[in-house]
């Protein structure tokens, strides 16, 4: 369906859907799903929020990095950490590896699938609001970004029936 790409990376903001999607995703698609937060909480032995406390942020980014720069996935759905873009090394890893897609929802819709921002694990560099967080981070998604699919609405087939055919529709 689309053999021209082995992996297909997911990009987006805590409660865009990314693990979720993602899920579906691979099954639509026969590939294998991988969830960079899973990686990292099997590495740490920890909960993410419980890593992030324990050590800060910056190390938290710095094993988001390892982790995003030691993934050489073959045939994979993959869903990364909402920080993931703010490593420039492991985001540039990611896009030899496959298209980046980043599941667009607008900040209403976050705010009302993310009602853990405390206990979630997420990176926020100004500790500002998830609003601030929200504004901060759009930039570096839409840079990275190879394709943007709206996810604010629709269910989770919808959206990856979108993607895949997005992605059929790609040039080669």
């Amino acid at each position: 369906m689309i053999a021209n790409f082995s992996n297909i990376i997911l990009i987006g903001m805590a409660g865009a859907g990314k693990s979720t999607i993602g899920r579906v995703l691979a099954g639509l698609s026969g590939k294998q799903f991988l969830d960079t937060d899973d990686l990292i909480t099997a590495r740490t032995g920890m909960a993410l929020q419980d890593f992030l406390d324990q050590v800060g942020s910056k190390r938290f980014q710095q094993l988001e990095e390892q982790t995003l720069l030691d993934l050489n996935p073959d045939n994979h759905i993959i869903a990364t950490g909402g920080s993931a873009i703010y490593s420039d090394k492991g985001m540039a890893h990611l896009q030899t590896a496959g298209p980046l897609v980043l599941l667009d929802v607008d900040l209403a819709t976050l705010k009302q699938r993310v009602n853990n921002e405390t206990s979630r694990g997420l990176i926020n560099p100004d500790s500002g609001s998830f609003n601030d967080l929200y504004y901060a981070r759009k930039p570096l998604y839409r840079k990275w970004a190879d394709y943007r699919i709206p996810a604010s609405s629709g269910s989770p087939g919808d959206i990856a029936g979108v993607i895949l055919q997005r992605l059929k529709n790609a040039p080669a």
